[in-house]
């Protein structure tokens, strides 16, 4: 069985103090490829670092909408720069959190659609965080004339936002709160949707899936999410293995 963790943060360094222990650690666990996402310049850096070193680990880079209050032309310049490292393969995440609103909806947004502008540009595809933000996200993708691929990761909207997003062509990321007792509703959501839209992540360090939930994350619990899945969907975790794998190889663009 071969996974790809589609959002992780080994650049976290304290809770990723040793990034490659948790590598080797998904890799014995059939987690052989993975993408390290940046949320603000350092992070991003240290993405584009971890990927250059091993084979099947890859970056994104980006400003998370919390960050949205430092985005400028000196953050845009280094993040293009880091974006044409060969390792990179996906810009974010980006996107809107009206959820903490450490910046205004407006700066967010403008933070957002000037990030999309530039993954276009440089013909990568967008990884976007959207938290309680789903109906502006999704009404700003709309008003594009052609943005970039989109994958809402750690997807938390509901059938119509899913509706709507697919839509536009977007794939939908879950994780952990896929595994949780009481989210029901989140597996009867990832039921209804098309298999070829559904890519699987753990978002390390957050978001354990059961029985870890309530502990660091980690890449190697990724299989415990893939279990789930193949239970909605009805198949043995082989399968909604290769059929996640395919979609997320296909979305960014691997071979």
């Amino acid at each position: 069985m071969r996974l790809f963790d589609t959002h992780c943060h080994l650049n976290m360094a304290d809770a990723f103090p040793e990034p490659n222990e948790a590598i080797e650690a998904s890799f014995a666990a059939g987690v052989t490829q993975l993408l390290v996402v940046g949320i603000d310049l350092p992070s991003s850096r240290r993405a584009v670092e971890i990927a250059d070193r091993w084979e099947g680990v890859y970056a994104s880079v980006g400003l998370h909408p919390t960050e949205a209050g430092s985005w400028g032309r000196p953050a845009a310049r280094e993040l293009v720069d880091l974006a044409k490292h060969p390792k990179v393969i996906a810009w974010g995440e980006c996107g809107l959190d009206y959820h903490w609103m450490t910046a205004p909806a407006e700066v967010q947004r403008e933070c957002l659609l000037e990030q999309l502008h530039l993954a276009a540009d440089l013909e990568l595809p967008a990884v976007l965080h959207c938290r309680d933000a789903h109906r502006d996200l999704l009404g700003l993708l709309q008003s594009l004339d052609a943005p970039p691929p989109v994958l809402l990761h750690c997807f938390s909207g509901d059938a119509a936002d899913a509706r709507r997003a697919l839509a536009l062509g977007c794939l939908l990321g879950f994780d952990g709160p896929l595994t949780y007792r009481r989210n029901a509703a989140l597996r009867e959501l990832v039921a209804s949707l098309p298999r070829e839209r559904v890519v699987l992540e753990t978002d390390s360090p957050f978001l354990a899936p059961e029985p870890h939930r309530g502990k660091p994350n980690s890449p190697a619990w990724l299989p415990l999410i893939n279990a789930k899945l193949a239970e909605v969907w009805g198949v043995d975790p082989e399968e909604a293995a290769e059929v996640t794998t395919a979609n997320a190889r296909r979305f960014f663009g691997l071979p």
